[in-house]
């Protein structure tokens, strides 16, 4: 059996970077102390939810993506602790190119690679077409110290085709850090998620942040959770409440079920050409 135990931080984001930066590696700390060895933050770890408007002064959270102060300092964190990180930055490529991107940092400390949300939303208090152009870099699987992480992010988890490609490269682990609001899409929170992991057969660490924030009257639901590939949800975080939500997750359930479910045996991509000739 090989079990490992993973964190999800789920918190909040103020108008300073250095706050919010060193927020986060606090809570990492208490993550540490309880013997997590994978890591995930919420998505734009380092800034609020700065969607909810348009305005070009937030440009300045950008930095790159693995040479920024923000992913130089969690690569001695990663180290210090022997444990993996998945950091959700705003990453500059260049001047005026950017993306919502999450950075896969190795227990030693070296970066692994990084995920770019594939899928941009454009609707009211999610302005992210104004912020981010879409990820071009694939569905990436990264072979940690403790187990093969994917990263999936947010509004991306409205689209099953991701979802399935994590499966496919291998990932035993997918991890959805998001910003979600009381509203519109909250009842499909322990759906699509669960669905995914049902789907694919493997585990779901997903993760929202809470409360409300500076820069408008998005309520962040939190509820962040982790799920099976049997779709069972063995840990629940408050939906009011800031938490470091900690389980262990047993790599062997994925390969229990795929035995039961054969769903890779069963498909049919000689028959799914139209769902990507439109």
């Amino acid at each position: 059996m090989t079990v490992v135990r993973s964190a999800l931080i789920q918190t909040y984001g103020s108008m300073s970077m250095a706050e919010n930066v060193e927020r986060q590696i606090g809570l990492i700390e208490q993550a540490a102390e309880r013997g997590a060895q994978i890591t995930c933050l919420q998505e734009l770890a380092t800034g609020p939810y700065f969607c909810q408007v348009q305005d070009a002064k937030f440009y300045e959270f950008a930095e790159p993506v693995p040479d920024g102060p923000t992913i130089t300092r969690l690569r001695e964190v990663a180290k210090k602790h022997e444990m993996v990180l998945v950091a959700p930055v705003y990453e500059m490529e260049q001047e005026g190119v950017y993306y919502n991107t999450a950075a896969v940092i190795d227990a030693d400390g070296s970066y692994l690679g990084k995920y770019r949300k594939t899928h941009i939303p454009q609707v009211q208090g999610f302005w992210e077409k104004f912020y981010f152009r879409p990820g071009n870099l694939g569905y990436p699987v990264f072979q940690t110290r403790y187990a093969k992480v994917g990263v999936y992010i947010c509004y991306d988890r409205h689209f099953p085709e991701g979802a399935r490609c994590l499966g496919l490269n291998g990932a035993e682990i997918v991890y959805i850090p998001s910003a979600t609001s009381r509203g519109l899409s909250m009842h499909l929170w322990k759906i699509e998620q669960v669905s995914h992991a049902i789907a694919n057969g493997y585990w779901v660490g997903t993760i929202n942040r809470v409360g409300v924030e500076p820069l408008g009257e998005n309520d962040f639901y939190g509820t962040s959770y982790f799920v099976n590939a049997r779709g069972e949800i063995v840990a629940e975080a408050s939906d009011k409440e800031e938490e470091v939500l900690v389980a262990d997750l047993d790599l062997e359930k994925n390969r229990e079920v795929r035995h039961t479910w054969q769903f890779y045996r069963d498909r049919r991509p000689d028959q799914y050409g139209p769902i990507v000739a439109s």
